[in-house]
């Protein structure tokens, strides 16, 4: 079988070369490696240039000592608060509030979340008989918010123990600043392959591609799981509104009002990911499908040259639609004119592509352990690199093309159980789309 493949590839020419791996040469690894590492390099001279700066900004927190409000709204999540009020406990920055909303949950929530409240370990306690869905329990929460600051949180969420501390002395750097978003680490990663997966994606894919993207000013979304907002600025936009992209939805809504949105990699946060590869499907087709809703539905004034439009605003847009949906059926146009013109070598071809990825695959994880803070218990993640390109390259690529076929033309994210039918049926009838 290697002998017919390396035959295979020694008879190929340039040219044959050229058109048969075009996908990979001129689209994934000038974007995805070159460019990447490239801007990389420059934030990380960037950020030992300005580390007198940052020493100065962490300085006017601690004088400051802002109350932050923490936010944890949810369903169903009981058995992690507990966790998740020790984890707070730890924390090297200690003025906050805690706030959890239960919505509507069916399990011992009730009864743990008004025990928190009862001794003392969270400061308020409030239950939603009825389900509304995560945006109207987080706004549940935002309005007995007394904080500077709102740090959402989900539920299942760990922090590091300077996590907080990272997370908002970043709006003591710019007064600009209406949002920062935390690095998010996979922490049930040995449970399953999925997980694993996913660990790998997280590190890779997620984390580096929002460094990459705050640098240049375009990050586009700041996740549920782990992000800091000024209260004012989110009470200014209304919160959060109903749909199953939310993160993204909100971000933008900070971004269109003219302020800055940041991410930092140092405030880490490890939450738990689905275990079965069937649940990361549904997961990841509801957050694909946010972008059709959301980036080319309700804010797709972006891209007109109205009396707000910015040019940062029109790139994160464009990137995060060029990349995510347009890529994304190029490469399916792009596999169906090599099943069609390739049939006899397509075998040899997708295995050939998967060692190509591979390597590539190998060069990136050995330079993102160079920067991580975790990078002895991120090493065994290494036997597992073979598969990524099977995961990213194939898997990945198939959910998220029926994502996007699903919401552009079924509108099927209102039929997602995420979200309750009344709030999703309203959020139509009133044309938040």
């Amino acid at each position: 079988m290697w002998s017919e493949i390396y035959q295979y590839f020694d008879q190929l020419s340039v040219n044959e070369f050229i058109r048969i791996y075009w996908y990979v040469f001129f689209i994934e690894v000038p974007r995805y490696l070159l460019f990447d590492y490239f801007i990389l390099i420059m934030f990380y001279l960037r950020r030992f240039s300005d580390r007198k700066v940052y020493r100065e900004a962490k300085n006017r927190f601690w004088v400051d000592q802002p109350l932050v409000s923490i936010l944890a709204p949810g369903k169903n999540e009981g058995k992690n608060l507990y966790k998740l009020v020790k984890s707070l406990e730890a924390q090297t920055y200690q003025n906050y509030e805690i706030i959890i909303v239960d919505d509507g949950s069916d399990d011992d929530t009730p009864i743990i979340g008004r025990s928190l409240e009862k001794a003392g370990l969270i400061d308020l306690f409030i239950r939603n008989h009825v389900r509304g869905g995560k945006a109207s329990a987080a706004n549940l929460a935002l309005r007995y918010a007394k904080g500077k600051y709102i740090l959402h949180l989900d539920a299942d969420s760990s922090l590091d123990r300077n996590a907080i501390e990272r997370i908002i002395t970043r709006f003591y750097l710019d007064d600009k600043i209406g949002c920062v978003g935390g690095n998010l680490k996979v922490r049930n990663s040995d449970e399953s392959l999925a997980a694993t997966m996913q660990a790998i994606e997280y590190l890779m894919s997620i984390s580096v591609g929002r460094i990459i993207t705050s640098y240049l000013g375009i990050y586009r979304i700041i996740s549920g799981a782990f992000g800091a907002f000024k209260t004012d600025a989110l009470k200014r936009i209304g919160g959060w509104d109903i749909g199953p992209g939310l993160d993204g939805d909100v971000t933008q809504k900070f971004r269109k009002m003219g302020y800055k949105v940041v991410f930092e990699d140092r405030a880490i946060c490890l939450t738990n990911v689905p275990t079965k590869f069937s649940k990361l499907a549904k997961q990841r087709l509801r957050w694909s499908k946010s972008i059709i809703r959301f980036r080319l539905r309700k804010h797709i004034d972006v891209f007109l040259p109205t009396q707000s439009f910015t040019w940062l605003n029109f790139f994160s847009s464009l990137e995060n639609v060029l990349f995510n949906v347009v890529f994304a059926f190029l490469w399916l146009f792009y596999m169906i004119d090599i099943i069609i013109h390739f049939p006899e070598t397509i075998v040899f071809i997708i295995i050939i592509k998967l060692i190509i990825y591979t390597a590539i695959n190998f060069l990136q994880f050995f330079s993102l352990l160079a920067i991580s803070e975790r990078w002895k218990q991120e090493t065994k993640l290494l036997l597992y690199i073979p598969l990524k390109s099977i995961y990213s390259g194939y898997f990945m690529r198939i959910v998220r093309l029926m994502a996007y076929i699903k919401e552009m033309y079924f509108y099927s994210s209102y039929k997602d159980a995420w979200n309750p039918a009344k709030t999703s049926d309203k959020a139509l009838k009133h044309g938040k789309l």
